[in-house]
């Protein structure tokens, strides 16, 4: 089994740490409070003070934080910084939904140091990080892929080649606003039906007996009619993504007219205090809640 740090504990990161317990590594956390690693030790992490401790020593090393600024912090802090940690051999992961920008720059930075590095955001959220369900989305060396691939499969069920240096970082973003967009639209459309006097839950029903119907939007559309929100890809979150592939985009002078109205509807969401709730807690816009029936 291997030497694993785990960097950023919450959600997504607590439940990563958990997985890999169980399937026998070793397991050093860091959070940038110390309450989330209470459980964690006590089923058999070690907690370190600094994300630099907790790299010492391992094989690889995971971090799965909120943002660029939270990423920044935990790689490149002058005194308390992983990547200054690493050791030979040893392979930095971030697994974070950060910037395409901000990915590149922490390649470049490792392979200025001769470390492996690989970008490796995740498609799941907190019922597929428990379950092992995870799907890995991997940009830089596949040799380096491979060194690790099983340790991913023990976190989820598949990890894929996306490509160099950033390509798991950009795939992420365009999974992330393609979901965004059909939550949107479906939102708006259930509170079309609503309106209209139409029956929501048999429109549902309809709609995700068709071939346009994804298993994410059927079951995102159960919860908008039942109005439960609980979240496990919260809205702030979404706005976060959405802005981050507009950034991509105006990097590289591609057009994204779509994710630019994705961003607009998660950002007034969120601005109307619905940041905390799940994707479709969107629907709230158009009725709060939008009934079945």
């Amino acid at each position: 089994m291997s030497r694993v740090a785990v960097l950023g504990l919450g959600a997504m990161g607590s439940r990563m740490a958990a997985r890999l317990l169980k399937a026998g590594h070793s397991v050093t956390v860091w959070n940038r409070s110390a309450g989330p690693a209470d459980a964690l030790v006590e089923s058999g992490a070690v907690s370190a003070p600094t994300p630099r401790a907790a790299a010492a020593g391992c094989e690889l090393v995971i971090t799965m934080v909120y943002d660029d600024a939270a990423s920044e912090a935990v790689w490149l802090a002058p005194d308390t910084g992983a990547l200054a940690g690493l050791e030979k051999g040893c392979v930095g992961i971030e697994c974070s939904t950060v910037s395409l920008r901000h990915v590149l720059r922490l390649h470049d930075l490792a392979q200025e140091r001769d470390l492996a590095f690989l970008d490796a955001p995740v498609a799941g959220s907190r019922p597929q990080a428990e379950a092992g369900e995870l799907v890995f989305m991997a940009g830089g060396r596949v040799d380096v892929l491979e060194t690790v691939g099983a340790v991913f499969l023990d976190l989820g069920r598949s990890a894929f080649h996306a490509g160099g240096p950033g390509a798991g970082a950009l795939v992420k973003l365009m999974v992330n606003a393609l979901l965004a967009a059909q939550t949107a639209t479906l939102a708006e459309l259930l509170g079309l039906a609503a309106r209209s006097g139409a029956d929501t839950a048999t429109a549902l029903e309809i709609i995700g007996a068709t071939a346009v119907a994804s298993p994410a939007i059927v079951s995102g559309g159960r919860a908008m009619l039942a109005g439960t929100f609980a979240p496990a890809a919260p809205v702030d979150l979404i706005a976060k993504d959405l802005a981050l592939a507009l950034r991509a985009g105006r990097d590289v002078g591609a057009r994204l007219p779509m994710v630019a109205a994705g961003g607009a509807v998660f950002g007034t969401a969120n601005a109307a205090g619905f940041g905390g709730d799940n994707l479709t807690g969107v629907v709230k816009l158009y009725r709060n809640p939008v009934p079945a029936g």
